[in-house]
């Protein structure tokens, strides 16, 4: 008799994590600064409680200009984000121009609702183009799309609105939002169990391309965690004492 036998469990009581659906239980960011847009991202891809992946790229092409960052279902993001760029590159060779990024953001969010009962995705895409500059939309899993300076999402997002609002101004330059957006999701990374790795940014501005930048576990930003440590004390006339 095996020991989950004796304990009164059966084969099939046993729930096995790694047959979960692989999940970008997440941190992604997108903001706007003075002459683009910054996204980032962790790479901690989860199945339930089993990490699946620990360097996934979450920053995901839809054309040169234009990047989403995916949070949900790995594979419904994959999936959505593989057809968006099909229709992008027709537009493009269509206008005979990089396409605008409203425009990708509502094929996102077209293809999110229509089928928002089956898929779990949820997605912010961000760019540039000549028209309207740097822009970034967040797309939520029920198919609604709003146009913000600033976006956070995934399941580290909960640990990041208040440091976003006292720490995001308009007209930030590219090394301050860049700065913000590595220490925030550091921070979500400190708290969040599903988010983790190392960070992946990119700048997009008016060259068309994006700029990619990785800064791996061990070199992310520090902050106070509130763990005691003893620490030794001096005593004259006796043995160092610890308090």
């Amino acid at each position: 008799m095996s020991l989950l036998s004796h304990c009164g469990f059966q084969d099939g009581d046993i729930h096995d994590i790694t047959k979960d659906e692989v999940t970008t239980g997440t941190t992604i960011i997108a903001a706007i600064y003075d002459g683009g847009v910054i996204i980032g991202a962790d790479s901690r891809t989860t199945t339930g409680a089993y990490i699946a992946n620990r360097v996934t790229d979450k920053l995901t092409k839809v054309c040169d200009n234009i990047y989403c960052c995916r949070s949900g279902s790995a594979a419904d993001t994959q999936a959505i984000t593989d057809i968006v760029a099909y229709y992008m590159d027709l537009t493009s060779i269509q206008m005979d121009e990089p396409p605008l990024v409203r425009a990708a953001a509502n094929v996102f969010k077209n293809l999110i609702y229509e089928n928002r009962h089956q898929l779990t995705a949820g997605v912010i895409v961000a760019g540039w183009d000549s028209r309207f500059g740097g822009q970034v939309y967040s797309i939520n899993v029920s198919g609604t799309i709003v146009q913000q300076n600033i976006s956070i999402g995934g399941s580290g997002s909960s640990y990041l609105y208040g440091f976003m609002d006292s720490q995001y101004k308009d007209g930030m330059t590219q090394q301050e939002c860049e700065n913000l957006v590595l220490n925030a999701i550091s921070l979500a990374i400190k708290r969040d169990g599903s988010s983790g790795g190392v960070v992946r940014m990119g700048v997009i501005n008016h060259t068309g391309q994006i700029q990619r930048k990785l800064t791996l576990g061990d070199q992310l930003p520090k902050f106070y965690d509130n763990i005691y440590e003893e620490k030794p004390v001096e005593v004259f006339g006796g043995d160092a004492t610890m308090v």
